[in-house]
């Protein structure tokens, strides 16, 4: 199914608010002479519902003493907690692809609307939402499900056509009352059993995953069997639910990943290593490239090859980005980094490792790739950014 309209939750889903709640909480309990633990990550059940409902939930407070903890968290959270926060890794682009593909988006939220629409003017992604609806200070223990029907109202399309997106039970919840589809999100406050319990249809683990959902396009993997295990390489058979309620077999093979490097030296050459590859059975012209180590960072991992198989070290190393080579069944991905101001030494091979150095000027590499001469996916995709760089000026 295809959804018109995406709602997020705020808190927890698309900004990490926890420091400056849980501090502001804290800050309240405290100065009223509750028992409350140093650590203020402890209090992260703050997170999501209506304040008013958890101090009485949590601490026993009366209705009327809820009211006044609410007001004295707001005295701290106004000034400091408010800005104690940060838009979590991935939401400004899933924000801006959801906007490319015309799918309207809304927030729904048990924070004050004020405090909502600071943060997002502070993080300056207010231009994406179609509707925001909070809470107004007087009355913030609306329902969820009501705040979800609001914000559905003012996005102009039906319930069921939206997709409710959250970190807590109560946006799940929400959402079933509404009839809407609903998407548990991992990278917030929320568990996977909290989701399961709550009768989530979907559980994503980071914020691209909440587009495919929405285009309809999302796998939500159901079991997986194990098939081989190797040095390099491990193989299963999941059994994946589909967004039209059935389901598919897929063969995974998952794999670290790797790194490359496009080595150009000041003479204008592109440094290629050719060795013999065992899967094509013949000899291979590619740029210097390896696996990653378990817990390796790429950057590394690409200075450790240059030295390995070229004996060079680099001034200067960049990112020209990454690549999916198999994403059919392959979970690789290959890091690609450009390297100049190279200096030399001796190469350093592995055990069993052959190869040699092939020096070949840039506008001919740029050649060999696009004659077919060059076929490794890698060395095609590194040496044609490497040479738009260079035409552009970027490198010199």
């Amino acid at each position: 199914m295809k959804y018109k309209a995406v709602i997020f939750d705020f808190d927890g889903t698309l900004c990490d608010t926890g420091e400056g709640v849980m501090k502001s909480a804290r800050y309240a309990l405290c100065d009223y002479g509750y028992n409350v633990p140093d650590d203020y990550s402890q209090l992260s059940y703050f997170i999501g519902p209506p304040l008013l409902v958890t101090f009485q939930e949590k601490f026993g407070a009366s209705p009327q003493r809820a009211q006044v903890l609410v007001a004295k968290f707001r005295e701290r959270y106004s000034e400091k907690g408010v800005f104690e926060s940060s838009l979590y890794d991935g939401i400004r682009p899933l924000l801006a692809h959801l906007k490319n593909d015309r799918v309207k988006i809304g927030i729904a939220s048990s924070k004050p609307q004020k405090y909502i629409e600071i943060l997002l003017k502070h993080f300056g992604i207010e231009k994406y939402f179609d509707a925001v609806c909070g809470v107004s200070f007087e009355a913030d223990c609306e329902p969820k499900s009501d705040i979800i029907h609001r914000c559905a109202k003012e996005l102009d399309v039906s319930p069921e056509e939206v997709l409710v997106a959250g970190d807590r039970r109560y946006d799940i919840e929400g959402a079933k009352l509404n009839f809407s589809g609903s998407a548990g999100v991992l990278w917030g406050y929320g568990s996977k059993f909290e989701f399961i319990e709550a009768g989530a249809d979907f559980i994503v683990e980071k914020p691209e995953d909440i587009e495919s959902v929405a285009l309809g396009f999302f796998e939500q993997t159901e079991e997986s069997t194990g098939i081989f295990s190797g040095r390099i390489i491990t193989v299963h058979e999941d059994t994946v639910s589909l967004t039209d309620g059935t389901t598919a077999k897929r063969e995974i093979v998952d794999h670290n990943g790797g790194v490359a490097v496009v080595p150009l030296t000041d003479d204008g050459n592109v440094l290629t290593v050719r060795q013999f590859r065992a899967p094509y059975k013949e000899l291979v012209c590619e740029i210097p490239a390896g696996k990653l180590e378990k817990g390796e960072r790429p950057l590394e991992a690409g200075k450790r090859e240059l030295l390995e198989e070229c004996g060079a070290t680099a001034e200067n190393i960049f990112e020209l980005g990454k690549i999916y080579p198999t994403p059919g069944y392959c979970s690789e991905i290959i890091h690609i980094y450009g390297a100049t101001g190279l200096s030399f030494g001796k190469q350093q091979l592995d055990e069993g490792e052959f190869l040699d150095v092939k020096p070949i000027p840039l506008e001919s590499a740029f050649e060999l790739c696009m004659n077919g001469v060059l076929r490794d996916a890698k060395t095609i995709v590194g040496i044609m950014k490497i040479r738009e760089l260079k035409k552009n000026g970027s490198i010199s």
